[in-house]
């Protein structure tokens, strides 16, 4: 062993520990593992719990063999030593007693060594001797302790799952005690180990309302797995994952799950269906999945087959063309199951056509054929509604008036579609003369559906527009200018499919309906318009806690997209920090601020905003650049929650507050926005930028030596004025000067990282500049927040002086 670590160590020598730093790493590398024996040794000793100046020379210690081990490379090596000492530390108490918040001397043992071991978490022969003892932590009562180490072990399992497979049990348990870190960990380690996880199922999927948004996505994915895997598992658990639906952050994931698990156990999922129409009545999105579970639960009896007929016969004559294919693919493995139901012509109906919504209306007549036979003893029976007649209910419109309407508007569309028309003619001719033989041809089937789902939607449009101006003529307005509206509603229908403002001056609330209809197939639209009071409520409140940047940029980075923030100072004043510079921030949160910015814009403007909109597209390329596999389109991400969540919120204030933004920028409700310091405190930037005149002074400690563990400080008086921070030698302020802190050279100003062992840290803060950091404290934390500020709006205002002089200059 070295002589100075056998003299420390060996005579307990405090006075000499700071001398071990003087030592160059490759001097001390080979007597590591000794010096560690050696303080596991005095670490295990009776008296050490009591014993300050010992526990001194062990932290000390411990911190120069961790940096020489990680400096030098040799974990490896010395990796036996360094997890016995971290092993022996489990022997102790770890857990503070009574009122106390600071950690147990053994537990600052186990802190200082754990990031020194598990930041090895891609080496397999240090992982294998640690990750035993790792899990036996998470168990110990040590909050800290037990955080940390989740957090390395959820990287050991992204690296190597299977070390971390046979703790499966008390890593679960782990979770369930509300360590919910570690539930990122069940994903890798479920398929060694997925009987363990299934007899804790139940518990866990109980558990996804307690859960952040974060930690919900990894519960999701093992519910995926399992769905995949093993879906009987998830069967009792069906009322559950059902319950949860509402969120929409989860239905999707969670509706996949289901579909799974109706293909195992098509009876667990029958009494929920009609849970399920409701789910995909709310979210159209949706209703492939929900088409699926009621194609799995038809075939069960040849009762339930002819329940989900209806309902996905339904959906066939309604619903979006993309969806048609899925949903006739189930229909048909129904009725190729049970063909009584359509009377042993099922086939005969899908060669018939090549129309989706033709063969919707040949099912939905085979269906009532059916049911009225199957029905026709009983005193009801079930029969189809027709739409208009229902209309006519409704409106109080007698079938003659309104089948001129739907003639009239009918007569309109073979109008605005004669040329198309003609054109689709010509090109039938040429097809029919090349095969005679055939009734339809693929072109002619594709032509003929999509000229019926045009005539469908538009007629749709007019029933509906039917249906207000016979409402508005009862309640006595004026059915013309409505009449008028409905006209412009068809033909923009049919010429123009993007959305533009085209409510005149004379305000016309029909033309405003066009839009609005027009946008009906636009899921971003229909959910800004469906909650523009709630987002306008929203940005209310959070524009006086989260500002808006001025500019956002996605880059790459090791770790994922940022995004990176600018914000200046709409007022830019005459001593404004931020006219001609921004103040920068990075953010590892890019959806957020996308959402957020979203939000902002639909509560500036009176109408929805919709895809469309240049402003939309801005933030849907920026969505875009972020993207990952699997994840969420922009428009279904935006569409998941009206709002960002609270803690969302918090989390964004949290960043702010540790970049010190809230320094240099302040909410003015006169402005109605947010403006920089000197600009919300003009009465200060008069006095601040007289010559000579001090922002702040006072006294501060200074440190006199870079490593933090060594608490040498000394007392000086500080003067904070112009583009300098001045300092004397001693306390007084009539103290000979010494080298000044030039403010334009600061690069950044943070207060120095807490720790809950040291309650002083809180008022300590460093200013880095280019050549040097200097670490100061003030007398409280009151102190300390003041003198932050004040740097940082000099720093601010030196580096704005520096632009100004440069664009002047230029």
């Amino acid at each position: 062993m070295h002589q100075l670590f056998s003299q420390v160590l060996g005579q307990k020598d405090l006075s000499r520990a700071g001398d071990l730093f003087s030592l160059e790493d490759a001097e001390i590398e080979d007597c590591l593992s000794q010096a560690l024996d050696q303080i596991k040794a005095i670490s295990c000793s009776p008296d050490y719990l009591t014993n300050d100046n010992d526990q001194a020379v062990v932290e000390i210690c411990i911190t120069r063999i961790t940096t020489a081990i990680r400096e030098t490379g040799s974990i490896e090596r010395h990796s036996t030593a360094l997890v016995g000492l971290w092993e022996s530390c489990l022997e102790h108490n770890l857990t503070p007693q009574g009122e106390s918040t600071e950690d147990t001397p053994h537990a600052k043992i186990a802190s200082d060594i754990t990031s020194c071991i598990l930041q090895n978490y891609s080496c397999p022969s240090v992982m294998v001797l640690a990750v035993p003892v790792a899990v036996r932590f998470l168990q110990r009562g040590n909050r800290e302790l037990s955080r940390n180490m989740s957090s390395y072990l959820s990287l050991a399992a992204i690296a190597k799952a299977d070390l971390l497979a046979e703790h499966t049990e008390a890593i679960t348990v782990s979770v369930l005690g509300g360590n919910h870190m570690l539930l990122r960990v069940l994903p890798s380690v479920y398929p060694q180990q997925p009987d363990t996880i299934h007899r804790h199922l139940g518990n866990l999927t109980a558990m996804m309302s307690q859960l952040e948004s974060p930690e919900q996505q990894h519960l999701i994915r093992l519910i995926q797995m399992v769905a995949e895997q093993h879906p009987l598992m998830l069967s009792p658990q069906v009322s559950v994952l059902v319950s949860y639906l509402a969120d929409q952050s989860l239905t999707e994931a969670l509706l996949g799950a289901l579909v799974d698990v109706s293909q195992a156990s098509p009876s667990s999922l029958v009494s929920f269906l009609p849970a399920l129409r409701m789910v995909g009545q709310q979210s159209p999105a949706f209703l492939g999945h929900v088409a699926k579970v009621h194609s799995a639960v038809g075939i069960i009896s040849e009762a339930h087959a002819h329940g989900s007929l209806v309902y996905l016969v339904s959906l066939l004559g309604s619903m979006e063309h993309s969806f048609h294919h899925t949903l006739l693919l189930e229909i048909r493995a129904l009725t190729d199951r049970y063909p009584s139901l359509l009377g042993g012509c099922g086939k005969d109906i899908y060669r018939m056509s090549n129309s989706f919504t033709a063969i919707a209306r040949l099912l939905g007549r085979r269906l009532e054929e059916k049911t009225a036979a199957h029905c026709r003893s009983a005193p009801r029976t079930l029969t189809l509604p027709d739409r208009r007649d229902e209309i006519a209910q409704i409106c109080g419109l007698s079938e003659q008036r309104l089948q001129l309407k739907i003639q009239a508007f009918e007569e309109k569309l073979k109008e605005a579609g004669e040329e198309e028309e003609e054109e689709e003619e010509e090109e039938v001719k040429e097809e029919e003369s090349s095969v005679p033989q055939r009734r339809f041809s693929l072109s002619q089937a594709v032509r003929e559906e999509r000229r019926e789902m045009r005539f469908n939607r538009s007629k749709s449009l007019a029933l509906h527009a039917v249906r207000s101006r016979s409402i508005n003529s009862d309640t006595g307005e004026d059915s013309e200018a409505v009449e008028l509206g409905i006209d412009s509603a068809f033909s923009s229908a049919l010429t123009d499919p993007n959305r533009e403002n085209r409510q005149d001056a004379s305000g016309q609330s029909g033309e405003k309906d066009v839009e609005e209809k027009q946008g009906e197939g636009d899921r971003l639209f229909v959910h800004l318009r469906d909650n523009m009071e709630a987002i306008r409520e929203f940005c209310r409140d959070a524009a006086q806690q989260i500002p808006i940047p001025e500019q956002c940029v996605i880059e790459d980075s090791n770790r994922g997209c940022v995004a990176k923030l600018s914000f200046s100072c709409p007022l830019k004043g005459h001593y404004c920090l931020y006219a001609k510079s921004s103040f920068n921030l990075t953010s590892r949160q890019p959806h957020l601020w996308i959402h957020i910015m979203l939000l902002r814009l639909q509560s500036k403007s009176s109408v929805p905003l919709c895809t469309g909109d240049e402003c939309v597209q801005r933030l849907a390329s920026l969505w875009e650049k972020t993207q990952l596999k699997g994840a969420h389109s922009f428009s279904m991400a935006m569409t998941q929650n009206a709002t960002p969540h609270r803690k969302d919120l918090d989390n964004l204030q949290i960043q702010l507050e540790e970049v010190r933004f809230f320094d240099l920028f302040g909410y003015s409700e006169e402005e109605g926005g947010w403006l920089c310091f000197m600009c919300n405190n003009p009465e200060k930037a008069t006095v601040v930028n007289q010559e000579g005149q001090p922002l702040i002074e006072g006294k501060l400690k200074e440190k006199q030596v870079r490593w933090k563990f060594i608490k040498r400080w000394k007392t000086r008086y500080f003067t904070l004025a112009g583009n300098q921070l001045l300092f004397r030698r001693g306390k007084s302020k009539d103290e000979l000067d010494d080298i000044p802190i030039e403010l334009s050279k600061v690069q950044s100003v943070k207060v120095v990282a807490r720790k809950r062992r040291d309650r002083g840290l809180p008022r300590a803060f460093e200013i880095f500049t280019d050549s040097k950091t200097y670490v100061l404290k003030a007398q409280d934390e009151k102190h300390a927040e003041e003198w932050l500020q004040c740097i940082n709006v000099a720093v601010a205002q030196a580096r704005e002086r520096e632009n100004r002089e440069a664009t002047t200059y230029l």
